[in-house]
């Protein structure tokens, strides 16, 4: 009982449902960075690395033939056991050319070096090989002190394709109203949250859940707003080389197109 409840519980906090909405101050940024992967996925296969991997989250979603999770050294890390390969933080302890795929999700902000970072994931991609990234635009900092940038649509793509990607895709979530109410209840969250569970709970059911129900509501009724949004992701392709830029400007491509 008491396992089967955790793991609910786990599911709720990266992959919610709608009962999520009562215990879950992320739920939209949740659920609309799992709308926004799942969307990609598909495009992972073969042997693929999950970059900062964290509770391997999306390991059922991704179809792998082998799926390999590695993670920075850290108590948490050590903690969790749930990393296939922990390293150091700087070179990813992996042959080059060794993954046809790579998966990083809310990794690249607490990354102190990006462009080093995401050279280090070319490298270790084969040629062609497929990278899902998604990092936050709209949020606070969290993880101190080791958060370190915030990412615009377009100065992730150029990050990207001056390091040797291919930018395929791109997509921003929650570009609504939920973005407002998203960081509305991540501050409530923050001035509620105390060591009392019962307390959390109360305040999460009163306070938060109300202002979540209502950031869904009115993104059904208000228009997007495509400047304001909560997550980048992005798909794209290992180009030959590290200058080897992006797709023509004028040709739209596809995640099908991989």
């Amino acid at each position: 009982m008491i396992a089967a409840f955790r793991r609910r519980w786990q599911q709720e906090r990266f992959l919610p449902s709608w009962l999520g909405l009562l215990v879950n101050p992320f739920w939209h940024a949740r659920r609309g960075l799992h709308a926004g992967l799942a969307e990609f996925f598909p495009s992972l296969s073969g042997r693929v690395l999950d970059v900062g991997c964290g509770r391997k989250p999306y390991r059922a979603l991704v179809p792998a033939a082998e799926y390999i999770g590695a993670d920075i050294n850290s108590e948490v890390t050590r903690r969790l056991g749930v990393a296939d390969v922990i390293y150091e933080g700087s070179r990813l302890p992996f042959d080059d050319g060794g993954f046809d795929g790579v998966l990083c999700s809310q990794v690249l902000e607490h990354s102190f070096e990006p462009d080093a970072f995401v050279r280090e994931i070319h490298r270790v991609l084969r040629p062609g090989g497929t990278l899902v990234l998604a990092t936050p635009f709209a949020w606070d900092e969290h993880e101190q002190p080791y958060d370190f940038g915030r990412y615009s649509s377009f100065g992730l793509k150029a990050l990207l394709e001056r390091n040797g990607f291919e930018v395929v895709a791109q997509r921003k979530t929650c570009a609504d109203f939920r973005a407002i109410t998203q960081l509305w209840s991540g501050f409530l969250y923050k001035i509620t949250r105390s060591r009392y569970r019962l307390l959390n709970a109360i305040s999460q059911v009163l306070l938060i859940a109300p202002v979540n129900l209502m950031g869904g509501v009115l993104a059904l009724i208000l228009p997007r707003n495509d400047d304001l949004y909560l997550d980048n992701l992005v798909l794209a392709r290992r180009s030959e080389g590290l200058n080897g830029g992006g797709a023509h400007p004028s040709k739209r491509m596809t995640p099908q197109e991989l």
